[in-house]
């Protein structure tokens, strides 16, 4: 299979890059023009020129059968400012949408999208069950991951197959979200965040990288896709957890206020926000979860 990526070298998208050429999979990383990746061809491979402010697309694409859409600033890399949040939608939805316009020039079409978004796309929603079909929130993130899947969807047109990915938290041992959350524990003074109650949904990257696979190879897989483990915890759950995986304790918590002061509107989005989602179409499908539990999960991770 000939696989072309977005966003090859981020968290998700390197990893998957190395798992699908260790399968034997042909894998072309998009590189943007500023790029200062060192654009070459190997036998698992090429890099492409993609230009996703024109959606210009190099012929080294020509005969893929899947996309994998990975591309998007770092949510949590900056405070939001108008700009950040700005460049926040434009590194999704407009790029996705000037891949998908790019896809239809194509005189053979990939057969598969699949595009990442987000559990931001649920909101704020305490203690609901969100599945796939749930409604979507009103903030600022979950508008966003809206219009980022709208843009994807519209590849349906092309008769490509789309699968969104709606990513919860990633578990992984150098990158993400998870060495940030151990960082305080390290130092003995982690604890739960607000008040602990909020639900917190969160997958291990080897899952994450089982579920694009599954994804991918699985062609009765289409429409918004939950990739996240079948037990969410909430915060206080999983402080503790990721306390004993660290052998340190869980004593202090951040208060609300604080974050809110440090962080502003992004502490609400990514730290106090409650989204308990669960991963109805992959279990409908039986995907076999490498980590479905959270202490092993981190345990894995973490040693």
């Amino acid at each position: 299979m000939k696989v072309l990526v977005t966003g090859s070298t981020g968290l998700v998208g390197n990893a998957l890059v190395s798992d699908l050429r260790q399968a034997g999979h042909i894998v072309c990383r998009l590189v943007r023009p500023e790029s200062k990746l060192a654009t070459h061809t190997t036998p698992e491979g090429f890099d492409v020129k993609w230009n996703p402010a024109t959606g210009e697309l190099g012929g080294a694409a020509v005969g893929a059968d899947a996309v994998v859409n990975l591309a998007g600033a770092s949510i949590a890399g900056k405070r939001w400012t108008a700009e950040r949040k700005k460049l926040l939608r434009t590194s999704r939805v407009d790029s996705t949408a000037m891949l998908v316009k790019a896809l239809a020039k194509m005189a053979a079409r990939p057969r598969v999208l699949v595009s990442a978004s987000a559990v931001g796309y649920y909101g704020n929603r305490g203690d609901e069950i969100l599945k796939e079909e749930s409604e979507p929130g009103g903030d600022f993130l979950a508008g966003i991951a809206k219009e980022w899947e709208t843009e994807a969807h519209k590849a349906e047109v092309l008769g490509i197959r789309v699968v969104a990915a709606r990513f919860g938290i990633i578990l992984a041992r150098e990158r993400g979200a998870l060495p940030q959350m151990a960082r305080p524990f390290r130092l003995g003074v982690g604890g739960r965040i607000g008040s602990g109650e909020q639900w917190m949904s969160w997958v291990s990257l080897d899952d994450v990288i089982g579920m694009l696979r599954f994804a991918l190879e699985n062609a009765t897989l289409r429409g918004p896709v939950n990739f996240v483990s079948p037990q969410p915890m909430r915060n206080v759950e999983f402080t503790h957890a990721l306390a004993r995986a660290l052998h340190r304790p869980a004593l202090l918590p951040t208060s609300a206020f604080a974050l809110r002061l440090a962080l502003g509107e992004m502490a609400d989005a990514l730290l106090l926000t409650s989204q308990r989602v669960l991963p109805e179409q992959l279990q409908r499908l039986d995907y076999s979860f490498v980590h479905g539990n959270l202490a092993a999960a981190l345990t894995s991770t973490l040693t």
